[in-house]
Order: C-alpha cells, then sequence, then structure tokens
C-alpha cells in the first residue's frame, strides 16, 4: 500500500509539472521564433513578422468547427476593452488593456501575475499589447514610456521616456522587435507634434536612432503629424522594416500646409540597422480627413500577373487597397474595396488624387469613407490557398465642415459621421476584386482578422458574436455570442497537441476548443 501510495505521488508531481507553465524558466525568442513562430506559440503581436495573421493549424476545420466549446474564460474586471493582442510564449499569455499586463496559464486561465502602471494623465484610448525578447517583455504604457519587464514576476528593469505626454502624445502600440532594436512610436494627432519611429537598445534602453515623420515643429508652410501608432512589419530577406505613418496636422484645415505633405499618411520602408529610409509611398497625399496609412502593411511572396514578387499589401482607412513591390515601393495595384467619392482618379505612381472640392468648408461636404475610414486599425489577414485579402471594412459617409476661425491647430474643424456598416471584404490581390463579402451588421465591428490553413476565418461583428467563416465562400460555419464589444482579433496556437483559438470580448479573453480535447 506504501508503494502504492508513493507511486500515485510520483504521478501526481509528475502531472503537476506538466500542466505547471514552462515560461516562468525561460523564454528565448529570438528573430528565427519571430520569423516562423511554432506551433506552440504566438510570440508577436501579429503572429509573425509578415503581418498576414494567417495559421498553418488545421486540427479545427470547416467540417469540426460547429463543436467548438468554451475551455475557460478570464475576466479582467477592468472597464476597459480589450483592443490587445495577447502573445503565447511557453504555455504561458501575456496580455493588457491600458495601464495594466497580465501573465496567465493558457492551460486553465488562471493568472499567474499581473502589473499596474502608476496613475497617469494619458489618453487612455486603448492598449495592443507586449512584445518578447531573448527573456524580457517590452511594454509602451498609455503616457508613452518604454518599459523591460520581467515575464516571470511583472518586475520593472528599466522605463524610458519616449515622449511627452504633457504636450499631448501617448502610447497605444506593442513594440515590433528586430534583432536588437525595439522600434516604437507614439500618438498625438489632436496637437501639431512631430511622428517618429524610434530604435531603442534592448539591454539598456538608450536610443539607437530616429526617424522622424515630418520636419521640425515650427518649420514654415510644412505640416507636422505622421505619427505612428500601429505595430510595422518585417522582411528578414530584404532587411527592411515598413510602417504606416499618420496623418497631418491642422488634420482638417489643408492651407497652410501646401503640398503632399510627406511623410505623413505614408508607408514607409526603413533599415532596422540605421533608421534611413530606403523607400516610401502615399496613399493619401494632402490628406485633409484623417485618413491616416497606418493600417497593417502585410507582406506577401507569391505570382502578381505571371511574374514572382515581394509583395506589400495594405487595405488603408482612405478606402483605397494597394499592392506594392516592397523591393522598392513601386505601386502593382491601386483600387477601391467600398463606396470612395474624394477623389478625381489615380495618378501614374498609383496614388489617389485629391478633390479639393471634397475638402472640408464652412458649408459641409458629403464624404465616403467617414474619419473612421473604410476600415482603420482592425488588423486584416492574407490566406495563401485563396489568394484572398481578408479586411473588416465599414462603408461610411460622413459631413467635414471647416472655416478660418477654425484656425491651424489640431482638429481645425468639424466632422460628423451620417451613416456606416460592418462589412467583411474577401479581395482578390491579382485583380483588387471582391470576391465575396459578409455583413457585420450596422455601425462597424471593432474585430480584426485571422485565416487557417483548414479554411477557416475568424473574425467578429458589430453586435458581439464571435464568427468562423469559410474562407473560400464567406460562409457562417459557427458563432457564439459574447455579450459585449469585440475589439481584437483571434489567434490560435497548439497547446498539448491541439488547437486553441483565443478571442477577446469587454474585458474577458475566452479560450476554445473542440470538445475532444481533454484539459
Amino acid at each position: 500500500m506504501r508503494l502504492l501510495k508513493g507511486a500515485l505521488l510520483l504521478s501526481a508531481i509528475a502531472l503537476l509539472a506538466v500542466r505547471l507553465p514552462q515560461a516562468l524558466e525561460a523564454q528565448n525568442v529570438d528573430r528565427a521564433m519571430l520569423t516562423r513562430p511554432p506551433k506552440d506559440s504566438w510570440p508577436a503581436y501579429h503572429g509573425d513578422y509578415s503581418g498576414r495573421r494567417h495559421s498553418p493549424l488545421v486540427e479545427i476545420t470547416p467540417k469540426n468547427v460547429k463543436d467548438l466549446t468554451l475551455a475557460w474564460a478570464f475576466q479582467t474586471e477592468q472597464a476597459a476593452i480589450i483592443k490587445a493582442t495577447p502573445i503565447l510564449i511557453d504555455g504561458i499569455l501575456y496580455f493588457t488593456v491600458p495601464d495594466n499586463i497580465w501573465a496567465i496559464d493558457a492551460r486553465t486561465g488562471h493568472q499567474i501575475w499581473r502589473y499596474t502602471a502608476p496613475p497617469n494623465k494619458a489618453f487612455h484610448i486603448g492598449q495592443r499589447g507586449v512584445s518578447i525578447y531573448k527573456g524580457w517583455l517590452y511594454y509602451m504604457s498609455s503616457d508613452a514610456h518604454l518599459l523591460s519587464i520581467n515575464p516571470k514576476d511583472g518586475k520593472v528593469r528599466w522605463d524610458v521616456v519616449v515622449a511627452d505626454s504633457s504636450k499631448g502624445q501617448w502610447s497605444t502600440m506593442a513594440p515590433l522587435i528586430v534583432g536588437d532594436h525595439v522600434l516604437v512610436g507614439a500618438s498625438g494627432d489632436f496637437d501639431n507634434l512631430q511622428g517618429f519611429v524610434r530604435s531603442i537598445n534592448p539591454e539598456t534602453g538608450a536610443t539607437q536612432w530616429q526617424w522622424d515623420a515630418t520636419l521640425p515643429v515650427g518649420t514654415p508652410n510644412k505640416t507636422t503629424g505622421g505619427n505612428v501608432w500601429m505595430t510595422g512589419t518585417y522582411d528578414p530577406d530584404l532587411n527592411l522594416v515598413y510602417w504606416g505613418t499618420g496623418n497631418p496636422t491642422p488634420v482638417l484645415n489643408g492651407k497652410p500646409r501646401p503640398g503632399d505633405n510627406l511623410y505623413t499618411c505614408s508607408i514607409v520602408a526603413l533599415n532596422p540597422e540605421t533608421g534611413k529610409l530606403v523607400w516610401a509611398f502615399q496613399p493619401s497625399p494632402h490628406d485633409t480627413h484623417d485618413w491616416d496609412a497606418v493600417e497593417v502593411p502585410v507582406l506577401v511572396d507569391g505570382d502578381f500577373h505571371g511574374k514572382p514578387r515581394k509583395m506589400l499589401m495594405q487595405a488603408s482607412r482612405n478606402g483605397h487597397f494597394f499592392v506594392l513591390d516592397r523591393t522598392d515601393g513601386k505601386n502593382l495595384l491601386t483600387t477601391t474595396f467600398g463606396p470612395v467619392n474624394w477623389t478625381l482618379g489615380i495618378d501614374k505612381e498609383g496614388r489617389p488624387i485629391p478633390n479639393p472640392a471634397k475638402e472640408p468648408a464652412p458649408d459641409g461636404r458629403l464624404i465616403a469613407p467617414d474619419e473612421g475610414g473604410l476600415t482603420n486599425y482592425r488588423s486584416p489577414s492574407f490566406d495563401p490557398k485563396t489568394g484572398l485579402f481578408i479586411v473588416s471594412a465599414a462603408p461610411s459617409y460622413s459631413l467635414y465642415f471647416a472655416k478660418p476661425a477654425d484656425g491651424t491647430y489640431g482638429w481645425a474643424g468639424a466632422d460628423y459621421s451620417l451613416w456606416s456598416k460592418g462589412v467583411l471584404e474577401a479581395i482578390d490581390y491579382q485583380t483588387g476584386k471582391i470576391r465575396w463579402s459578409h455583413e457585420l451588421g450596422d455601425g462597424r465591428s471593432g474585430a480584426g482578422v485571422m485565416t487557417t490553413d483548414s479554411g477557416l476565418t475568424f473574425t467578429g461583428d458589430a453586435a458581439g458574436n464571435f464568427l468562423a467563416l469559410d474562407t473560400s465562400t464567406g460562409k457562417t460555419l459557427w458563432h457564439a455570442g459574447s455579450g459585449s464589444h469585440i475589439q481584437s482579433p483571434s489567434i490560435t496556437y497548439e497547446l498539448d497537441g491541439h488547437q486553441v483559438v483565443l478571442t477577446s470580448s469587454g474585458g474577458v479573453l475566452f479560450a476554445w476548443r473542440l470538445p475532444s480535447v481533454s484539459q
């Protein structure tokens, strides 16, 4: 009997060892893992460097997805909605809402630790997550500090100021880590401020270089702005990082800033070692509608019209879909993916030509899309099997106003959204044609998109339902009501040999699996 008890005790200890998270021992996340993540991880904001948000996992299929069941739910007990993409390393999930970071066990949803930031007066519009590199977490606080944090216990190693929140800048982004460079930016288009990308040493917090999107504040007849507030992407072969930049300021008054206003509302390619600009493409020249171009620059290798290409694709806030050659920034395709009425056509470089008659005016201008854009921060996904770029869109109309009395600072005008709805659009990248659309309800959905090799597309609608669709057709295969607003995309990973889909709504994380998978 004593031997049996001893054997049972050893078995229990062995089972506990399997269940305990291994992440508390070490996380050796390097460039190789971030380029090609193993199936049991989601180590970065986009999953990998490409921004495609496409998973090779195939256990959950169009045939069995209807059987998904809830494994666990984690409640943050915060009023803030989760906008973050959790990262997963060695069985531990790390995610955020403004001023808070959690580490939770991916098997059970139990909290391991929580970090709470000191009180600050920054704009708490959202927070998109942490990043990890060589055993340290990196987090941009709401008041635009970069923190290096121990993933074992949530203790801060160092804290450096990236931007001055007292001047109107704040941060929501998850850093992009490329080698020994932590790449960050800050928001702040309520004020006339200079946008930038900064590279910071992951060990010391020292600034390595900074690329400025616009000239210094106060330069005559030149714009400010170009704030970088979404996470970029990276091509290890070309050794280039790609970023979308924000709108110019004053936002709605374009008269004091003549010309195209480079490099606002632009897609830029930078050398991560030096910060030097390699090329730039501007989706919205001389923007006067708050249509930044920070939307995810998705990197795809494949055939384009019979020729192999290294492409960059972006569904932009201004209503246009672009395909670029990412080696040099040359345009391959420009088209619209919803109602657009503000252009005179497309120029020889593939850029929309703004119609001066559609600039904000004292008697108002009816504009499509509205200030929120035909898309926005919602992450798209690219499915290589179907060649579909799938984006959460919002066909919309707005009235824009501006007059001399509005001045030349900050917003410098007003806009009023009249109507919008949510639609998931599947764009054929070869032609720009929409192959299928899936209605997401009145208003717009805040959920992004994730696809898998098995032929599934995961997203959410405006009513707070999690959705799984057939990637080829857009047909609904599974849905589950969440009870709140969805403001982040799904992720998926393999845990103990079985696939899990992680979603969020309101302040709750939900982990889904097939019922045959035992905990």
